[in-house]
């Protein structure tokens, strides 16, 4: 005998299917992994960092990346080539606007810049040197590992690329988007979301720091890696600044020294240079000759 409980008309089956199709669209069906609203909670903060710890690490591990070396600089630095055509452009703007007061200040400190376009190749040219001697036969040491922005950052992915070397972009969201520079090997292109995450993954397999002149973003790295590597906090590595008359007026480290703020020793710490040859010599001597695997 048929139940009026199992009696379902055409109309109630219809019904009962919209219901199920809605359930499977609705917000808290998704998986957990598969909703990017629920990801961006500030209660999932935690597991947000977690990921930017395991995906780089596992991606580097994949790739074969046993050890790197920093290069921070600023991303404001151009190539001679390139700070050319801006100032070019420029000149052209000030020709139809000749008292354009923002226009007469960016080329003022355009101009200034020349001076460091050389600090771009020297950068792009020491990335070169260490790529090729430690990349070859299929070896991933001393990898360049850089911001993955313009400017220095650009140059050392650039000088690795220049002798089909692989090299190391960490970019980081902010507010006026950075894109990568296109010298970074595509798969050792990643973006932060968190400076901090972006900081351990720049030390977890160096081998040596090298910082060109730069404003609070390469001051911040920089002093970073000194006070972890004074409080001992990481193994002792070469730290080398590039220019020796940039670093001699933005930092004045034997005045810290004489007043007690830091120990004369900790002068030790880094080596002041002008070129790449330098660099690799100081490298070269702190490994006895010999560039760990």
């Amino acid at each position: 005998m048929t139940t009026k409980a199992h009696k379902l008309s055409n109309s109630n089956l219809d019904d009962l299917a919209r219901r199920v199709r809605t359930l499977v669209k609705s917000e808290p069906f998704r998986l957990a992994t598969n909703d990017p609203d629920f990801l961006e909670h500030d209660d999932l903060r935690s597991v947000r960092l977690q990921l930017e710890y395991l995906k780089p690490e596992w991606t580097m591990r994949k790739q074969g990346v046993t050890s790197t070396i920093i290069v921070f600089g600023s991303a404001r630095l151009r190539s001679g080539g390139q700070l050319e055509r801006e100032i070019a452009v420029l000149r052209d703007g000030l020709q139809k606007a000749p008292k354009n007061k923002a226009l007469l200040a960016r080329l003022e400190v355009l101009s200034k810049r020349k001076n460091y376009t050389k600090y771009y190749d020297e950068a792009r040219k020491f990335s070169s040197i260490i790529s090729q001697l430690f990349q070859e036969e299929g070896q991933c040491d001393f990898v360049m590992v850089t911001g993955g922005g313009p400017g220095i950052m650009e140059a050392a992915n650039r000088g690795a690329d220049d002798v089909g070397a692989r090299s190391i972009g960490l970019n980081i969201e902010l507010p006026k988007e950075q894109d990568p520079n296109p010298y970074i090997s595509p798969e050792l292109c990643f973006r932060f979301r968190y400076f901090g995450l972006r900081k351990m993954h720049f030390l977890m397999r160096a081998k040596a720091l090298v910082a060109f002149p730069g404003g609070f973003g390469t001051l911040d790295e920089v002093f970073e890696v000194l006070t972890l590597v004074q409080t001992k906090k990481v193994e002792p590595l070469p730290i080398i600044l590039f220019g020796k008359e940039y670093w001699s007026r933005a930092v004045n480290f034997e005045f810290l020294a004489q007043e007690g703020f830091i120990e004369p020793t900790d002068l030790a710490l880094f080596e002041v240079v002008d070129t790449a040859k330098e660099a690799v010599r100081l490298i070269s001597d702190f490994y006895n000759g010999n560039l760990p695997e």
